[in-house]
């Protein structure tokens, strides 16, 4: 989802949230709340594993202490060549 998008998902999100503020929500916008609830925290899990998969830890001698499996991430999207 590109920021537009999720900017668009979030803004609705926030409408519905405001409409159940007033008066309960009909079957078909709670499950549009839910469906739009759902895109938005799997774009968010998405984004934060490609964070953490492409996290490169060095310690204060330059030693580096990534951990093996986000090095194999890494690897894998041609971000690391040993």
């Amino acid at each position: 989802m590109d920021k537009k998008e999720e900017q668009r998902v979030i803004a609705r999100i926030n409408e519905l949230y405001h409409l159940k503020e007033k008066r309960p929500l009909t079957a078909e916008e709670e499950l549009e709340r839910k469906q739009l609830h759902k895109k938005f925290i799997a774009n968010f899990r998405a984004g934060f594993k490609q964070q953490v998969e492409n996290l490169v830890i060095v310690d204060k001698n330059g030693r580096e202490l990534t951990s093996e499996k986000a090095k194999r991430a890494q690897r894998r999207k041609g971000l690391r060549k040993d």
